[in-house]
């Protein structure tokens, strides 16, 4: 089944959802969480699992009626069982593995699901603290506001054909994406902006949402306070209904 994402139709909420993370009744806890809040869709994967984030994406289809969406870390965390794959190119950074070598490896696993893969570009920006895809990645992040860095970097994404672009402030990040970034690559894109990395309040999701960002992802701040996700969806929901925010 093909997963339509409504970017340009609405605001949407991602919840991410870490595999070593996610036993059973966090699991269920989770979904039924972001069932009663209106959550649009799963992300699944992360910078290092030692759980198969197959059975993580099988159980969440099992619970739940909500998309998901890989978000794969590294080549072991793929599976075909997901809605859609959001295929990662790291465009802030300079290892060639990220940029092409594990993309080469994945297309003859994916090619069967072509329909489903959406490359994202994936900007890793300094928000404080050292995080696990900077380590992983063994990439160094755009500065914070280095505004044009971020508008440059995205703009090359969206010109070599990705669907989305991905500003991440990272697990473990101090902060989120500054809103300025968010507003000044806004300015120049015309495709979705994703972003994710400390947003733990209501405040950030709306200062997020009126930078410009299309899609706000949730994942650490949701295993700390569950209920957060409630508050999240409500912000989106009236940046849906038209209300300001301020």
């Amino acid at each position: 089944m093909k997963v339509e994402i409504p970017w340009k139709k609405r605001k949407l909420v991602a919840q991410l959802i870490d595999p070593d993370r996610a036993g059973e009744e966090t699991l269920v806890t989770a979904v039924r969480l972001a069932e009663e809040a209106g959550v649009d869709l799963f992300l699944a994967g992360g910078s290092l699992t030692t759980v198969p984030v197959a059975d993580v994406v099988r159980r969440l289809k099992e619970l739940s009626s909500i998309p998901v969406v890989l978000f794969p870390g590294n080549l072991t965390q793929l599976t075909v069982e997901a809605d859609a794959v959001f295929l990662l190119s790291l465009i802030s950074g300079r290892n060639p593995e990220l940029l092409i070598g594990s993309h080469v490896i994945a297309a003859p696993i994916l090619k069967n699901m072509r329909d489903r893969v959406i490359p994202v570009g994936y900007m890793l920006i300094d928000c404080g603290g050292g995080t696990s895809v900077e380590y992983m990645s063994q990439t160094t992040p755009i500065p914070s506001g280095k505004n044009d860095i971020a508008v440059a970097t995205a703009l090359a994404g969206e010109m070599l054909g990705m669907k989305a672009i991905y500003l991440e402030g990272g697990s473990g990040a101090a902060r989120p994406v500054d809103p300025s970034m968010i507003r000044a690559v806004r300015e120049e894109l015309t495709i979705p902006i994703i972003t994710g990395g400390g947003i733990d309040s209501d405040e950030k999701v709306e200062q997020a949402f009126t930078a410009g960002a299309d899609m706000v992802v949730i994942g650490n701040g949701c295993e700390q306070d569950p209920a957060l996700i409630r508050g999240v969806c409500r912000v989106r929901d009236s940046f849906n209904r038209g209300a300001v925010i301020i």
